[in-house]
């Protein structure tokens, strides 16, 4: 039996703290850091792979990668 499997990666050295990835990520997965409000994943088990953070990011930061175990 197979498992998805899914990681969240982020290239936070280009954020700019937009918090578009916060706002519109239907699971809230992701959070802030408090002092530069540069993005986090806070609850990457609640990920379902909607990619919606990926689509929406203006600068690329978040990539779904899905595999199978």
């Amino acid at each position: 039996m197979t498992t998805k499997t899914r990681a969240i990666v982020l290239s936070t050295r280009w954020c700019k703290a937009c918090g578009i990835c916060i706002e519109f990520c239907p699971q809230g997965v992701f959070g802030a850091e408090p002092v530069t409000g540069i993005v986090r994943v806070e609850r990457p088990e609640a990920c379902t792979g909607c990619r919606q953070c990926e689509l929406l990011c203006p600068d690329f930061v978040i990539s779904v990668e899905e595999g199978e175990t």
